[in-house]
């Protein structure tokens, strides 16, 4: 039976799309990876839980699907900011993401980042640059 469950879930994850724009983020990834985890012995492993791991594969399938967006259809495709899909797409993916933190920083901040070392092998290398440089 676990076989059967493995398979079902493999497929879906075949089906579930990969949004390129959202790295690190994208719930299908995301998906991959909870699967191959959960699965880590493929068809051998043994469910705790066979119920559970039923109304998981069922919840997912179901947002496959579009199930609710079928059973409550929307009268009109907008939002309370009147923005099109593709441009909310736009907006949410990781690249845009990243540059509205960047705007959002502070100027104390960004120079901060600029010249303190990140890792603690950094700050390692910069003290020791300070400390074997020859006094002027």
């Amino acid at each position: 039976m676990a076989a059967g469950r493995y398979r079902r879930f493999l497929k879906l994850c075949e089906e579930w799309p990969v949004d390129e724009t959202k790295r690190g983020r994208d719930l299908g990834t995301y998906l991959r990876q909870r699967v191959a985890q959960a699965f880590r012995e493929g068809e051998n492993t043994q469910v705790a839980e066979p119920e559970a791991c039923d109304q998981m594969y069922e919840s997912l399938a179901r947002l496959h699907s579009n199930y609710y967006k079928h059973k409550y259809p929307r009268p009109r495709d907008t939002s309370f900011s009147g923005l099109s899909l593709e441009e909310y797409k736009l907006i949410l993916s990781t690249d845009t993401l990243e540059e509205f933190k960047d705007m959002n920083k502070g100027l104390w901040k960004k120079l901060r980042e600029k010249f303190v070392p990140k890792s603690p092998e950094e700050k390692h290398k910069a003290w020791a640059r300070v400390l074997t440089r020859p006094p002027t």
